[in-house]
């Protein structure tokens, strides 16, 4: 009987090593940002009988935006248990590398921060044949500014003043700038260590966006992907610039409140005009994201995003991540898996992950119109 029961044991053991392997396996990835007790990038949370497989057979390769790699991974470990025999890898890069690739024809769908410019939308003919790229909104979310000051939990900031942080005019955190808008918080006299993106980023241009809209007294700079200003410390990926926040005293960076949120980094709220400042939440991501409106034509619904708003509880730095595919000229063989996966990453169930994971979902009446392109796929 001992000898049986140990060895239970030993298999019991070794199936959980099995289980255990398999799950750091589904984890890694350049910006990996899972969470131990399943929040951010945590647990899978749809059902098989939401997920559609329609088809979908082999590989789909895509790459693009680490500011919505927490929310895809998150959907490809979904997808992929509902889908046996489908395997759908997502490179976590940067929007200008997802693009380049895409028009390099390397990969089914591209993610991207900021929709396609015209002359992006030209090169893709090369690929799409008889079609175009056009961009379909899938993840929205807030930009958190993180911050790690020492003795600092709270921390509430302007435009001009962020605008005035990350172009490298205001040097301490006692500043009177800072100290205006936080009254009562002991502000130290710390260097401020301000960190940016290094390599072309969306996240980047809609922060740039923001601040171009409401300090443009300050912000003197054109929205771009190519970090403008001067000083500050560049790092790769959403992943490495909260890695340094998260490292250095007085630093603060920009980017995906899911970054902050699975290392534990303090964000600033955003003083807009409003009765108080502005967390940044999903939920006050979504507020901002509602009043989007449609800015693309035929298949591209690309949005034009209010950063200016000042509606009660509205987080005003947001982004709208892209999938940018061809509305026609996809390659046969994967066609069947991009709508499949892109069906379920749209629908009700796939939405609704990203508001368990500290990202914001499409508005319900935009989001129709994406089903709606992503049917009509060829």
């Amino acid at each position: 009987m001992k000898l049986q029961r140990k060895n239970r044991l030993r298999a019991s053991a070794l199936g959980a090593l099995v289980v255990s392997g398999a799950l750091v396996l589904t984890a890694c990835g350049s910006d990996d940002n899972t969470k131990t007790d399943g929040t951010a990038s945590g647990k899978p949370s749809a059902a098989a009988s939401d997920i559609k497989c329609e088809g979908a057979k082999g590989k789909l390769l895509a790459s693009g935006s680490s500011a919505q790699k927490n929310a895809v991974d998150l959907w490809v470990k979904n997808y992929m248990a509902a889908c046996s025999g489908v395997e759908v890898n997502y490179k976590s890069v940067s929007s200008g590398e997802g693009i380049v690739a895409f028009n390099q024809g390397t990969v089914g769908f591209a993610g991207t921060d900021s929709a396609l410019k015209p002359e992006q939308v030209e090169d893709s003919k090369k690929i799409c044949t008889g079609g175009q790229g056009v961009d379909l909104p899938m993840v929205g979310g807030p930009i958190a500014i993180g911050f790690n000051v020492a003795g600092v939990d709270k921390l509430a900031l302007d435009a001009p003043t962020i605008a005035n942080i990350f172009n490298d005019k205001i040097k301490k955190w006692d500043d009177e700038a800072i100290k205006k808008l936080n009254p009562g918080v002991a502000l130290p006299s710390t260097a401020i260590q301000a960190f940016h993106r290094s390599e072309d980023s969306g996240t980047t241009e809609n922060l740039a966006k923001y601040l171009k809209a409401t300090a443009p007294e300050a912000w003197t700079y054109e929205a771009a992907k190519k970090w403008p200003a001067p000083g500050g410390q560049g790092a790769s990926g959403s992943s490495g610039v909260a890695s340094q926040v998260k490292a250095v005293d007085g630093a603060i960076g920009y980017f995906e409140l899911s970054y902050a949120s699975s290392q534990s980094i303090k964000t600033v709220d955003v003083n807009t005009g409003a009765a108080a400042p502005v967390k940044a939440t999903g939920e006050n991501a979504s507020k901002a994201i509602a009043a989007a409106k449609i800015a693309g034509t035929g298949s591209d619904l690309a949005l034009k995003l209010d950063y200016t708003t000042k509606a009660e509880g509205a987080y005003p730095i947001v982004l709208v991540t892209y999938e940018v595919v061809c509305d026609k000229g996809n390659k046969a063989e994967t066609l069947p898996t991009l709508k499949s996966f892109l069906n379920y990453a749209s629908s009700d169930a796939g939405q609704k992950v990203l508001t368990e994971n500290g990202y914001a979902p499409i508005p319900a009446e935009i989001n129709a119109k994406v089903r709606e392109v992503i049917a009509s796929l060829a």
